[in-house]
């Protein structure tokens, strides 16, 4: 089964406080959020391996590191997921985009697909599916297993906030995904947002309601 990070460190914590904060407008949201996304990319991607490479410094020449392995790719769930992206790319510009577009069947509540463009070569990179809120976990396991029927084989989901009920969710539906969050909170409530949470991302990201 895969497992479930939760990031610890103060400076995530701490920006995830003012993110949560009802009072927090949607400029500073905003960049909170971003702020978050780069915090948090940089520990998901503590274990990416390292090659040695000889570079010339301008006094001789040194014995230096590089990224090896596999190439990254960020999937962001639309819309929400895409607050947390720029974050990511500025510490990894050369990772390569793709989108997965989902919205709720108000009737059977299931998720249902509109949109999905990916990397060409989606089978040779490790996948970051992005959104910030793990509820139900409905959107992020159809995301998933989209992403697998056009050929990927290494994904991780990246969140900030998530519920029990979607963590097991997408641990049921995909035992090989290792999940990162900055928190676990308590529950669902009737309408199936997470509890305390932070709202609807979505709609505190962009303004709208």
């Amino acid at each position: 089964m895969g497992s479930v990070y939760v990031f610890d460190h103060p400076l995530i914590q701490h920006k995830l406080t003012f993110i949560r904060d009802k009072e927090t407008g949607t400029k500073e949201f905003r960049e909170l959020v971003d702020e978050v996304a780069a915090l948090m990319a940089y520990e998901i991607t503590r274990d990416m391996p390292l090659q040695e490479v000889t570079v010339d410094t301008p006094v001789s020449k040194a014995q230096c590191k590089v990224l090896a392995g596999k190439k990254l790719g960020l999937v962001p769930i639309l819309r929400a997921g895409l607050g947390m992206v720029d974050g990511i790319l500025r510490l990894i510009p050369a990772a390569k985009v793709g989108h997965v577009g989902l919205y709720r069947d108000p009737d059977t509540l299931e998720p249902v697909s509109y949109y999905a463009k990916m990397p060409s070569d989606i089978g040779e990179r490790e996948l970051i599916v992005i959104d910030p809120m793990l509820a139900t976990g409905g959107s992020a396991s159809e995301a998933i297993r989209e992403i697998k029927q056009m050929g990927a084989k290494n994904i991780k989901l990246m969140c900030l906030i998530a519920a029990p009920e979607g963590v097991q969710r997408v641990q049921k539906d995909h035992d090989d995904v290792d999940i990162y969050v900055a928190a676990v909170d308590e529950k669902l409530d009737e309408n199936s947002y997470i509890v305390p949470g932070l709202g609807d991302a979505g709609d505190r990201l962009y303004g709208t309601r």
